[in-house]
């Protein structure tokens, strides 16, 4: 075996080894919003010199949570609600790829298939970190024309945004349920308030105490959920992009592109950066 073709196996391994070292790390952009985000909420409160005390209100938050999962429930199937829950779990963490280094691994299979043949790609790609490309390179290996290959990979890319897209709907959902809830709170606040109606001071009191229902709705909504579902349809924006660009590099490679015009197209896919 000559050395110029052990060559593109040899860096080819190394770049899926590298990628294997890659790990999960806490997205520090997400924690920064939420630390501004109380901070800023608290912050205000103080400055209007009420006492935190005064907006702890059980009732309050008993009818604007409880309300809101129970809404929630009604408009959301339980996998649709399980799928969800798991990507806001999930959003503290980013685990984002480097395209450049997808790029380098897509274009290291084909310098290995154009030397070898397709097959000889067979060994590396149970050692592929990312599912979707690890699957586009099966399909790759079995299906046997490309439109059919081609329609096959773009409903796996449908199919994941479409799931992306429900997951951070639900929320969206729940979060235009809040505020509405909380306003229900309030009414029921302003409803005990009357029967008390006869004393002034217990009035004015109340209904300060009533409103608070009306600030759970508004900062679950757009404190929490709302935010939350913005970030999952980032990051499905990012994830369709990603495929995308893998989708494109398993059809060079069935076509036996050469690698330099792979590198050229897949190039595409990289984020401009702006001059400073």
């Amino acid at each position: 075996m000559s050395t110029s073709a052990s060559t593109p196996a040899i860096a080819l391994k190394e770049v899926v080894e590298t990628r294997e070292t890659v790990r999960r790390r806490l997205d520090v952009f997400v924690l920064a919003g939420i630390v501004v985000a109380i901070s800023a909420t608290v912050a205000g409160i103080a400055l209007t010199g009420v006492k935190p005390a005064y907006f702890l209100q059980p009732t309050g938050a008993l009818i604007v949570l409880g309300g809101t999962l129970g809404v929630t429930l009604i408009t959301t199937p339980r996998q649709a609600l399980f799928n969800s829950a798991r990507r806001v779990f999930g959003l503290i963490w980013t685990s984002e790829m480097n395209r450049a280094d997808v790029i380098e691994e897509i274009v290291g299979y084909v310098k290995t298939a154009r030397n070898k043949g397709i097959l000889a790609i067979e060994p590396l790609i149970p050692k592929v970190q990312d599912s979707f490309l690890r699957e586009a390179l099966w399909h790759t290996m079995d299906v046997q024309q490309r439109p059919a290959l081609q329609a096959l990979l773009e409903t796996k890319v449908r199919l994941c945004e479409r799931q992306g897209e429900a997951d951070a709907k639900a929320l969206e959902v729940a979060g235009g349920f809040a505020p509405t809830i909380g306003v229900l709170g309030t009414v029921v606040g302003l409803i005990d308030v009357l029967r008390q109606f006869s004393n002034v001071s217990a009035v004015a009191a109340g209904v300060g105490t009533a409103f608070v229902s009306t600030i759970y709705g508004l900062a679950l909504a757009n404190l929490i959920l709302l935010p939350a579902a913005h970030r999952i349809r980032s990051r499905v924006a990012e994830t369709f992009e990603m495929h995308e660009l893998m989708m494109e590099g398993a059809l060079c490679l069935f076509e036996g592109i050469h690698p330099s015009l792979v590198r050229e197209r897949l190039n595409a896919f990289l984020r401009e950066k702006h001059p400073q």
